[in-house]
């Protein structure tokens, strides 16, 4: 069995957002993705692929399909293959949350 202790792999970037890649399989990936305050993700599209949102700490502001919310700890959100989807963290605190892909993007990220 394969389990990671998130609390042990968070790691942040003054630069520029962070993701971790946790666990990828032929069908689907689980990354882990850090934000600062002030960071970003900019708007963009994947075709054939979904990608789901979990908040697990802190609250970030998304934009998925031209709608824009607000998302805080223990919220999902589904950015459906061919939506425009992006987020920022507007602070004041730090944004971690686990993002499902599925299939998986065609190149691992580490």
């Amino acid at each position: 069995m394969e389990c990671i202790d998130i609390a042990k792999v968070i790691s942040f970037s003054r630069e520029k957002p962070r993701k971790v890649g946790l666990f990828r399989t032929e069908r689907c990936q689980v990354d882990l993705y850090y934000l600062q305050p002030g960071q970003s993700q900019a708007p963009h599209v994947h075709e054939g692929i979904d990608k789901v949102y979990y908040i697990v700490e802190g609250k970030g502001s998304f934009t998925i399909g031209g709608e824009e919310r607000a998302l805080g700890k223990g919220e999902v959100a589904l950015a459906p293959a061919k939506a425009e989807h992006g987020l920022e963290n507007r602070g004041p605190g730090s944004l971690v949350m686990l993002v499902f892909v599925a299939p998986p993007l065609s190149e691992p990220r580490r």
